[in-house]
């Protein structure tokens, strides 16, 4: 049987969409190995560019805050939204119920200005009320990027509770395993991919995150996408497209990882 053939049209729209996606990005790339500092003037191959970067402080440290701050958002979003996940998917009806999906599912919707502003006044107001935090700085940004990684965690991870087989819990309590040890050994490595994708993804919000990061922060505390975001408004630079690039690098290994223990677990 032979495969369909594609419209000329088609094949040329899908060509001129791609290339209007990846052509900046290989654009970007290529320009991290020039060595003129002008962006518009092609002044050789070099690597001058990624050297600089290991001799700027401003941003390693801020990649390192970025990456601690990612890292531990991550992770709070995904036990809040395993906690939340349960609640909807395992406990039925009760009070309260649609006021909670409502609050979770709401930065999903939320503007970030919206959200990054009510988080700053709340800060605030906090602050006023209890003493706590007495400065916005690191914990702030951190507790902002698990409060809009939490909507994420749970929609993936209560989409894996829905699609549940409960029978295997139910064979591992009739063996005698108390409800702990069934969770820990059956629920819980089941769930592991939910949660790896879950992770993974507020990880990524919270790394790539620039508007709440803004509102939230304070002296000291800036993050890698803010430093990026400031340096471009004086001007571009190849020491950030040489940045630009080697984190897209990170992102195409990371994903080649995944596929590669995807169809290694499949095989």
């Amino acid at each position: 049987m032979t495969a369909p053939r594609r419209h000329p049209a088609v094949l040329t729209a899908a060509a001129f969409g791609y290339a209007f996606l990846y052509l900046p990005i290989a654009m970007l790339v290529l320009y991290s190995f020039n060595a003129s500092p002008r962006l518009a003037v092609w002044g050789g191959f070099s690597l001058r560019w990624y050297a600089a970067l290991l001799h700027d402080p401003q941003l390693i440290a801020a990649a390192l805050l970025s990456l601690r701050v990612a890292a531990t958002a991550a992770s709070l979003a995904v036990l809040l939204g395993l906690m939340a996940a349960f609640a909807l998917v395992r406990f039925g009806a009760f009070r309260g119920r649609t006021l909670l999906a409502g609050l979770i599912g709401a930065p999903l919707v939320v503007p970030d200005v919206v959200l990054g502003l009510a988080l700053l006044l709340f800060f605030v107001a906090l602050a006023s009320a209890i003493g706590w935090p007495t400065q916005r700085g690191v914990t702030t940004i951190t507790l902002a990027h698990a409060s809009f990684g939490v909507a994420y965690a749970t929609v993936a991870i209560r989409a894996r509770l829905i699609r549940f087989d409960a029978a295997i819990e139910e064979a591992a309590r009739d063996l005698g395993a108390s409800p702990w040890r069934v969770f820990r050994r059956v629920t819980l490595p089941l769930l592991l991919p939910a949660l790896a994708a879950a992770w993974l993804l507020a990880f990524t919000l919270s790394l790539d995150d620039l508007v709440v990061a803004s509102f939230v922060s304070g002296p000291g505390a800036s993050t890698l996408p803010m430093v990026i975001f400031s340096r471009v408004r004086l001007g571009l630079s190849p020491e950030v497209n040489a940045l630009a690039s080697l984190l897209m690098l990170f992102v195409v290994a990371a994903v080649a990882a995944s596929l590669a223990l995807f169809r290694r677990r499949r095989g």
